[in-house]
């Protein structure tokens, strides 16, 4: 077994050119939603749930982009509720969330 059940990486990347980038998408900010949520509904550490930052994951063009592992399951989302969504769906009941999938 795995130290985690599942692990989530946020692309935090922010371009300097002004190219499409999960940075300009508030993806600070959707992490730390989803940890907040993940740590009141008592799923985080060892054994659970782990939200993590990362740099790029080189899928900017498809919007702002989060992988859940060990599924390896890619998401995009547009906001706090879609995250919620795959918090729910997926990390809580273990729901691939098909219409947020990329």
């Amino acid at each position: 077994m795995s130290y985690y059940e599942r692990h989530v990486f946020f692309c935090l990347n922010q371009r300097e050119n002004g190219a499409a980038c999960c940075g300009r998408h508030d993806a600070a900010g959707m992490q730390q939603h989803a940890k907040s949520r993940i740590k009141a509904l008592d799923l985080n550490g060892k054994g659970h749930i782990r939200i993590n930052k990362s740099g790029c994951l080189d899928r900017c063009d498809e919007g702002p982009c989060i992988v859940v592992y060990p599924e390896g399951v890619w998401y995009t989302y547009v906001d706090a509720h879609d995250i919620d969504e795959i918090i729910d769906r997926h990390l809580v009941k273990g729901e691939v969330v098909d219409r947020l999938r990329i």
